[in-house]
């Protein structure tokens, strides 16, 4: 059958919803919303002021957006002090104008970069002076010897601070914490991001055909990702064929062949900064599926539906794990590493695994109201030829769950 006309049959499909327009969502609202949970946090934990440096928390807190992976690759360039009282954004040289209007950040000044790069022979001495800088700062503000939480900033800097009499904690704790329950505007965001990154998965699937090579089919998804505002995608999971088993093969130049599984994880930092996490599995053809093929894609399907179902408020982590899908023997040395996970501006916490994984990896705790959560499956034989990757990204409510992914599944996989 001729390529056009194969790829011609696949494309009969339910157009599926666009972004949520800005206009439906209170931004002020969200950003007024995440920062008091940071505070709310830090009053918990006793925290006089956090120190943060990983661009994604930084955006979380006040907003403020800025070369997030270069800024990852690159900390500290860019870094935010909040107190209960203030908010103060160090922001890159030359950028100090890029979180103007923003109601959240009391103050802008340029950041002091203590990094070797920036530095070179002087960083101990860059790093102590950034450190008398923020002690006098944060003495200042809330008081001399308070704790305060950091993050992802050098050793040295760390070490400094200490130096200067302050306590230190992991920033991680009450931004985890805080990054965990969503406000419903919140999720409004998270919507319009799956919304934009559905419509760049259906138009990967409809690049999809024998001789694509996987980096091409790839490219579809962030042309369509970045044209809808979105920043990027975190990861490079899709593979195809005996590349698709085991999981966690980045996306290469090998072409697409018929008839073999196309399988991806999306991962994409969306709109508003919010993160559309969702898996797929897909089928070249032209011709059916082969019964191993939908046997691998059935049981992930059913491992999803099974874990999505036992999800509801106050449910222990621990108690999912009991009651989660049995993994079959044969597909047990490859699962995937957890059962699900928190999700937001990017994949947190918290972390839910499967039971045989919960003595050695798990720790506990209670799924609440507000949580996003996605349920992960992956299916594939040790020593198997390929493997089926699927998830679903959904929200915990005060009676039970709402899926938030609506990215159908493959009903010719489906098929018994």
């Amino acid at each position: 059958m001729p390529l056009i006309d194969w790829h011609a049959e696949r494309s009969d499909r339910t157009p599926l919803e666009v972004e949520e327009p800005a206009s439906t969502i209170d931004l002020v609202a969200v950003r007024r919303y995440r920062l008091a949970r940071v505070r709310e946090q830090m009053r918990g934990l006793g925290i006089g002021a956090v120190i943060l440096s990983d661009p994604i928390n930084i955006r979380y807190a006040t907003g403020a957006r800025n070369m997030q992976v270069f800024s990852a690759r690159n900390a500290p360039a860019r870094y935010c002090l909040i107190t209960e009282q203030r908010v103060i954004l160090f922001e890159f040289t030359g950028c100090e104008h890029l979180a103007r209007g923003l109601e959240t950040i009391d103050e802008v000044r340029p950041a002091l970069t203590a990094s070797f790069v920036a530095a070179g022979p002087e960083i101990a001495a860059r790093e102590k002076a950034w450190a008398r800088e923020m002690a006098a700062l944060i003495t200042a503000e809330v008081g001399a010897g308070v704790p305060v939480g950091m993050e992802r900033m050098n050793a040295g800097s760390a070490l400094a601070l200490a130096a200067e009499g302050f306590p230190l904690m992991d920033a991680q704790h009450p931004l985890e914490l805080a990054r965990s329950i969503k406000s419903a505007e919140e999720v409004k965001c998270a919507v319009a991001s799956l919304r934009a990154t559905e419509a760049g998965v259906a138009a990967l699937r409809e690049a999809i055909r024998p001789g694509i090579t996987e980096n091409a089919l790839w490219s579809v998804l962030h042309q369509t990702i970045i044209e809808r505002n979105g920043d990027y995608c975190e990861t490079r999971l899709l593979n195809s064929g005996e590349r698709t088993n085991p999981w966690f093969q980045e996306t290469a130049d090998k072409p697409l062949e018929v008839n073999e599984l196309v399988a991806l994880d999306t991962d994409v930092v969306g709109c508003y900064g919010y993160y559309s996490d969702f898996s797929r599995t897909f089928h070249v053809g032209p011709a059916r599926p082969s019964p191993a093929q939908r046997e691998l894609y059935r049981l992930a399907h059913e491992q999803v539906h099974h874990n999505m179902a036992i999800i509801e408020p106050g449910l222990s982590f621990r108690e999912y794990a009991e009651r989660a899908w049995d993994i079959p023997a044969r597909f047990h040395a490859n699962r995937y590493y957890l059962s699900a996970h928190g999700v937001g501006m990017t994949g947190e916490y918290p972390y839910l695994y499967h039971r045989t994984d919960f003595p050695d990896a798990g720790y506990d705790g209670v799924i609440e109201p507000g949580m996003t959560l996605c349920v992960e499956s992956y299916i594939g034989a040790e020593g198997g030829r390929e493997g089926v990757k699927l998830e679903e990204q959904l929200l915990v409510t005060e009676t039970g769950t709402r899926l938030l992914s609506r990215f159908p599944f493959e009903e010719a996989l489906l098929a018994p």
